[in-house]
């Protein structure tokens, strides 16, 4: 059989419902998604998922292309920010945001367990385009000298770690850790900006490092 041939309308319908249902099963708890969880949220059996994609890798591939295709639109928009620092800074925050509603993305781009093969073509592709964001900061003397573009995938595992684990805290807390850090990489002291987000309480902490989630209100 030629493996171009277009396929039979009920089996593209077939594919469509199981890339959707993977897509938005990796969204919600990462990469490590069987065939048989993604047989289940797309209400097929689980041979026919296995018919359409043999190797769950090559699935997760074609997930993560459309993903990719996000950050780097995120990149392209911050560099048409005409101040250097602030378009530095939405692509940072809005890198976050996307991680912080997809988990997939998140093991995508810190190059979790086998997604590493993943992190490292997406940061080929992304990673000229964040340069060149470093370098319009730097240009602009917004930027410490000393801080290069290697430093800011530590803001993704810093402020990553806030995302993942206060989630169900304060779903914005990330964004005062973020602006804590920002602040840090800023070379001009005098232009910082009021923290986003409240402080946590001392309770929230306790639940953040302990990974427990609130108790829900009566």
């Amino acid at each position: 059989m030629d493996g171009s041939k277009p396929l039979r309308r009920d089996a593209e319908r077939n594919r469509q419902r199981i890339l959707a249902a993977a897509d938005a099963l990796v969204a919600e708890v990462g990469l490590d998604v069987t065939h048989n969880d993604i047989a289940r949220a797309a209400e097929v059996g689980v041979g026919t998922v296995y018919r359409r994609f043999p190797d769950r890798e090559q699935l997760l591939d074609e997930l993560f292309d459309d993903r990719v295709d996000q950050v780097i639109a995120l990149v392209e928009g911050a560099s048409q920010i005409e101040d250097p620092w602030q378009g530095l800074c939405a692509f940072v925050a809005g890198n976050l945001e996307l991680q912080a509603g997809d988990r997939g993305l998140r093991d995508l781009m810190v190059g979790s367990g086998r997604a590493t093969e993943r992190a490292k073509r997406a940061s080929r592709r992304i990673g000229p385009a964040v340069r060149e964001l470093v370098r319009r900061a730097h240009a602009s003397g917004q930027l410490r000298p000393d801080v290069g573009a290697e430093d800011f995938p530590l803001i993704q595992e810093m402020v990553g770690t806030v995302v993942d684990h206060a989630k169900h805290v304060d779903p914005d807390l990330w964004r005062r850790a973020l602006a804590l850090v920002l602040d840090g990489y800023r070379a001009d002291t005098q232009s910082r900006e009021p923290l986003p987000a409240p402080m946590a309480t001392p309770e929230q902490i306790d639940q953040v490092l302990s990974h427990t989630r609130p108790s829900p209100r009566r």
